[in-house]
């Protein structure tokens, strides 16, 4: 595997150059704006709702509450950060788990008796910072992000698998450590679920949120509902019944908290699970040839994936008025290279079978044609932290072109937290917290730890966790011309 990494590409002609070499583009401004006509300046207004630029801070899956799901100092101190980032999209903030046996870990945010007070004083404090540095909060649109992780649940303490699941799948059923309890959600439990996000919704409205983000993405329970097609009943099978869930959610929340906007963060297309082979690298485990567990399947070997199902979901979406979309791809657990394109893999990963640039371009290209498809929706892009140093060139670009209306942040505001302020205002980037891709915010909690930026946070550099994390960490081979 022979890769160069983006560090290395000093210059816009360098970058530009190994583009091709991949045979993929990008969108790209050489130069870049400053001012409030610039592009990634620029604000957005969707139907009186005005957003004061065009950066996003994409959901976090916290591992840094406490076992009863409530927020800890790590989580403020995360949730201040979002505040000073200088993005004015806050989509989700954190990914909170609706009851107690959604939760993706042990120290994820959950429903409990004093979730609205908890989650209302995160707002605040994410408020707070930024009015602190800014001086206004007025064109600040914040929501937060409801999922139930279902295949990936980990609720309890020890962090072991506690799966509840929409289908039998084929391939990731037999993952599971030998013994694990495997349950599958009866219509009747889905039907309660349902209940659940409502209830969550209306707690999130009382605790201040503009909008709710149901989570259809990254192989949860919204998403994987999305593939069950060997369902029988009112939640699989067709379309309209895999995305029946969905319905009655959107359907719930419009009637208990009419004024509350609605959001979905979706896996826009899919691949067939990757496994490690013997030179460390991910190769498909199976065909993608007559595979039928995917919601946009990328063909094994192709660049662009089918969006058929992806159009249908975003016409239902407009449909059931839910004007605000994140899309992303594919799962952590069984395609990160889809999902989080990177050099270095987690803990737990396998080394990239394409050029993670190619990836990125992936990415972008689809949200680029489903935003001229869907212009009356808003769209943000995910899978921009791979750029580094190069990100602001084309993240203008994609937003100029109209490509995406945001550009979502996830990664990089783990390590360098003001990184869209530093953009705005036309600072040099400071590269030593530039994220790297290190995946070490992925293999903290993998292993149990906190999640943070272990190499460049000076803060988690040094955490007791940050030895820990060290001692865990298999080691991993790459090369570079």
């Amino acid at each position: 595997m022979s890769y160069h990494r983006i560090a290395s590409l000093k210059s816009a002609e360098s970058f530009l150059q190994y583009l091709e070499t991949l045979g993929v583009t990008l969108p790209f401004d050489r130069a870049l704006e400053r001012g409030t006509g610039a592009p990634l300046a620029q604000r957005f207004t969707l139907q009186g709702t005005t957003v004061g630029n065009r950066f996003c801070i994409l959901p976090m899956e916290g591992w840094d509450g406490t076992p009863e799901g409530r927020p800890s100092e790590l989580t403020t101190r995360r949730w201040h950060h979002f505040g000073t980032s200088g993005a004015k999209l806050i989509w989700g903030g954190e990914a909170f788990a609706v009851r107690h046996d959604g939760r993706a870990n042990p120290n994820q945010l959950a429903m409990n008796e004093h979730a609205e007070g908890d989650l209302a004083g995160l707002r605040q404090a994410l408020v707070d910072a930024h009015v602190a540095k800014y001086g206004t909060a007025d064109d600040l649109l914040i929501g937060l992000q409801l999922t139930h992780s279902g295949r990936y649940a980990r609720p309890n303490p020890g962090g072991r698998w506690e799966p509840r699941t929409a289908y039998v799948h084929p391939v990731l059923e037999r993952r599971f450590p030998s013994g694990t309890r495997i349950q599958r959600f009866t219509d009747l439990e889905l039907e309660s679920l349902i209940e659940d996000f409502v209830r969550a919704a209306a707690m999130a409205a009382r605790a201040g949120f503009a909008f709710v983000d149901i989570k259809h993405c990254h192989g949860y329970l919204g998403h994987e509902l999305l593939t069950a097609i060997d369902r029988e009943g009112p939640f699989g099978g067709p379309f309209e019944h895999r995305t029946g869930f969905l319905r009655r959610v959107v359907e719930g929340i419009r009637r208990e908290v009419p004024k509350l906007e609605v959001g979905v963060r979706l896996s826009a297309f899919d691949a067939v699970p990757y496994r490690q082979q013997d030179d460390e690298v991910g190769t498909p485990e199976i065909e993608s040839a007559g595979y039928s567990h995917a919601f946009g399947l990328l063909q094994n070997g192709a660049f662009l994936p089918s969006l058929d199902e992806a159009r249908a979901f975003l016409r239902m979406a407009t449909e059931l008025g839910v004007r605000w979309i994140c899309l992303t791809a594919g799962s952590p657990y069984y395609n990160p290279h889809i999902q989080r394109p990177a050099l270095f893999p987690p803990s737990d990963g396998y080394l990239p079978p394409e050029d993670p640039l190619v990836g990125v371009a992936r990415q972008i290209a689809v949200v680029a044609q489903l935003k001229h498809e869907f212009p009356q929706l808003a769209i943000v892009g995910s899978g921009y932290s791979y750029l580094q140093e190069w990100l602001p060139n084309v993240a203008q670009a994609v937003v100029r072109e109209g490509g995406a209306d945001f550009i979502g942040l996830g990664r990089m505001v783990l390590s360098y937290p003001e990184f869209a302020n530093d953009v705005l205002e036309g600072k040099t980037l400071r590269r030593q917290f530039i994220c790297r891709t290190f995946s070490d915010c992925t293999s903290g909690p993998r292993n149990g730890l906190v999640s943070g930026c272990f190499p460049l946070d000076p803060f988690y550099k040094g955490h007791p966790h940050a030895a820990a994390l060290k001692a865990a960490k298999e080691p991993v081979r790459h090369a570079e011309p």
